[in-house]
């Protein structure tokens, strides 16, 4: 089960990767002919996208190994860490651009060819969509956070692309009007919008990754769950729960809870034991979230 899940997975991160480098090639060289800096921006941040992907497919199969007393929680910290140092590229990244282009505004903007800038977000707009939509339908199959990630990238490609091509088609339309002294502004002022847009999820993300590169406990909404689960199952035992420790890496969950016998026993059976765990583990699976 777990082998095909792991090949499943790389074959969904591959062809990603594959369709990601095609359409950061077209980016590449778009920003050069169009001189656009908002182009420019996607370019390079589905090429930072890219580098952190190669390494990672390489990965895979260690988030496939099983728990051992030298690794406790197998590799699933790796998954972690990977998107810690993912993401944080990205931030850097996107501050960088951000500076640059207050910069070019600040210096008096520059002129590109709108029309032409439209019509190129347009079609990637519409091969980001079909990506989207590819994984997005993979993944009701199988989900993981790296999986999550590739579909949080296509999504603001699609909107960062529609969003670019809106605003350059509105510059093509501003003609001799008032407005037209705007016009050397707009590329640079659309990347910093996108730019804004765009820092929310890494800021996001590298808390959660530090979160749990630290073992700390997950969000409130995944404790009261467990806390419910526990609580479900126990139901009819002569047990309670003293303490649950729950600790998310990755993409797995760790649950430990520590029991104490109520008035009317003093013993745990160990038998119970297993009808316990066996209840946990399919309370978890039907509990939505």
């Amino acid at each position: 089960m777990d082998s095909t899940r792991e090949q499943l997975e790389k074959r969904i991160l591959r062809i990603s990767f594959v369709m990601s480098c095609v359409l950061s090639l077209a980016e590449l060289v778009a920003a050069f002919i169009l001189r656009s800096h908002t182009v420019l921006m996607d370019a390079l941040f589905d090429s930072a996208e890219l580098i952190m992907m190669g390494p990672f497919l390489v990965l895979v199969p260690l988030l496939y190994r099983p728990v051992s007393e030298r690794h406790p929680y197998g590799y699933a910290q790796v998954e972690s860490l990977f998107l810690i140092i993912k993401y944080m590229a990205l931030l850097t990244l996107t501050i960088v651009m951000m500076v640059e282009n207050v910069r070019v505004i600040l210096s008096g903007g520059h002129k590109v060819s709108s029309g032409a800038i439209a019509v190129f977000e347009l079609c990637i707009a519409a091969a980001s969509i079909i990506m989207y939509f590819f994984l997005l339908h993979m993944s009701r199959k199988y989900e993981s956070p790296t999986i999550h990630a590739e579909i949080y990238m296509w999504k603001t490609d699609i909107i960062g692309s529609c969003g670019v091509a809106a605003a350059f088609l509105a510059q093509f339309f501003l003609g001799d009007t008032i407005l037209r002294p705007l016009t050397p502004y707009i590329d640079s002022g659309v990347a910093l919008i996108m730019s804004l847009f765009l820092i929310g999820e890494p800021v996001k993300e590298l808390i959660r990754g530090f979160r749990q590169m630290m073992l700390f406990s997950p969000p409130e909404e995944v404790m009261d769950k467990v806390h419910r689960v526990v609580n479900d199952a126990l139901e009819g035992f002569p047990y309670e729960a003293s303490f649950t420790d729950v600790i998310q890496t990755g993409r797995k969950t760790w649950i430990e809870v520590y029991l104490k016998g109520t008035e009317d026993t003093r013993m745990i059976d160990i038998g119970h034991l297993k009808e316990l765990r066996s209840r946990v583990t399919a309370g978890g699976q039907k509990t939505p979230g």
